[in-house]
This record gives C-alpha cells, sequence and structure tokens, in this order.
C-alpha cells in the first residue's frame, strides 16, 4: 500500500466567517440587510514555503496537479480532463474570500518558486467556532514534511484570526501518509464514515479526525508579516 499523500478533506463545503487580526472585513449589502463578511486570503511564510492567494498565472500548475490521476486517487471525484476547471477553480477561490466563505492558498516552496500545491480551511461555523481542514500536494513533493508544515502556519492563523474552537478533517481509510501528517499536528481519530464515497464505482471509507483549541500546540517557528 503507498503511504503518499493527497487530500485529508473529501469535500470542500461552503465556509462563512468572521475573524480578527489578521482580516480586514467589510460587509456585503443585499436589500439593506448584511449578508456575510469579505475575508481576504492571508499571505502566509515558514521557513520554507510561502502561502499566498491564487491568481491566473496558477492555472497550468493547478490543472497539472488535479489531472494527475495517481495524486487524486483518493480524491472524492474523477481527476480533471479540461483545462477550464483550474480557471474556475482559481475563480471559485477569488469569490470564496470575496463572499466571505473560505480561504484557500497556494503553496510555493521558497527555495525556488515553485508551486507545490494548496491548503485550504472550509466549513466555518461562527456559532460552533468550528472549521475544516484540507490541503492537495503533488507527488514530486512528498516526504519531504511540506504538507505539515503549511497547514501548521494556516492552523497557527485560523486559531489566532477566526479564534477557532475546533478544526475537523475526513481522509480516505487508504489513505495512510494523511493520516500521519494529521496526527503530526495533534488531530485525533474520532470515528469512521462507511463507505462515504463512490469514485468512479469505487466504494470507499474516511476516518474523521478532530482537533480541539485546547489540544493545539503550534510551532515555535516564527512566521514573519510580510
Amino acid at each position: 500500500m503507498s503511504v503518499h499523500f493527497v487530500l485529508p478533506v473529501r469535500r470542500e463545503n461552503p465556509l462563512r466567517v468572521a475573524g480578527i487580526e489578521y482580516l480586514i472585513v467589510w460587509p456585503l449589502i443585499t436589500g439593506g440587510d448584511l449578508t456575510r463578511m469579505a475575508l481576504p486570503t492571508p499571505t502566509l511564510h515558514t521557513a520554507r514555503l510561502r502561502l499566498r492567494p491564487f491568481d491566473d498565472a496558477d492555472a497550468n500548475d493547478l490543472f497539472a496537479l488535479h489531472s494527475n490521476a495517481y495524486v487524486l486517487r483518493y480524491w472524492d471525484a474523477p481527476p480533471w480532463s479540461e483545462r477550464v476547471r483550474a480557471e474556475r477553480f482559481i475563480t471559485a477561490c477569488r469569490q470564496m474570500a470575496q463572499g466571505g466563505t473560505g480561504a484557500r492558498l497556494a503553496v510555493d516552496r521558497i527555495s525556488d518558486g515553485t508551486f507545490i500545491g494548496w491548503c485550504s480551511l472550509n466549513r466555518w461555523n461562527p456559532d460552533y467556532r468550528s472549521a475544516s481542514l484540507g490541503y492537495c500536494f503533488g507527488d514530486a513533493a512528498w516526504g519531504h514534511g511540506y504538507a505539515t508544515e503549511a497547514a501548521r502556519v494556516l492552523l497557527r492563523w485560523a486559531f489566532d484570526s477566526l479564534d477557532l474552537n475546533r478544526v475537523q478533517a475526513e481522509t480516505d481509510t487508504r489513505n495512510v501518509a494523511s493520516a500521519r501528517v494529521l496526527e503530526k499536528l495533534g488531530f485525533m481519530r474520532e470515528g469512521t464514515l462507511r463507505e462515504d464515497c463512490v469514485v468512479n464505482g469505487e466504494v470507499s471509507d474516511s476516518w474523521v479526525y478532530g482537533l480541539i483549541r485546547r489540544e493545539w500546540r503550534p510551532s515555535s517557528e516564527p512566521v514573519p508579516a510580510r
């Protein structure tokens, strides 16, 4: 069994956010009513990585990532077959930021500027102070700790800025490496969703992981403001 990973979150659902510190928020008014708050996507740094908003120039790299059947073998939908899917994905990222419905960041390796994947928070529930974590990295980036590093800095931002109490993640039960990433981050396995996904006729189960604020142990590595 391969131990490489793709995404712990198998579905990306809408996300509503309100936050402090890193966030600049403004209301979107429809018919005189406040509908939701905007969430400008942050730019975050680690020793090796930069997490940033997507732009149009990422379309080719993004399509290469999501059209790779090997990389996407544990995902809840078939690989992309048309480049326009990448363009729609980038547009959706911007709409998520503008509408306050999510935060999905491209991940670059600082040493050479190479795009290696993405990381996101979704399913934000302001009443429950909860959200879900997702990420996807190309196979050339596997085995270097990049997923753990990127997810950790995004979680640090989220716990500090969004006042989260709980973050949830889901991974295919065959995706052993992704489960290890979550466990390195402090997530605890909480249960199994049996026959949770059916992709191209193949049925699979999912593990559910949870991370509670009081159990969160952020890295001591400083995250410079840039």
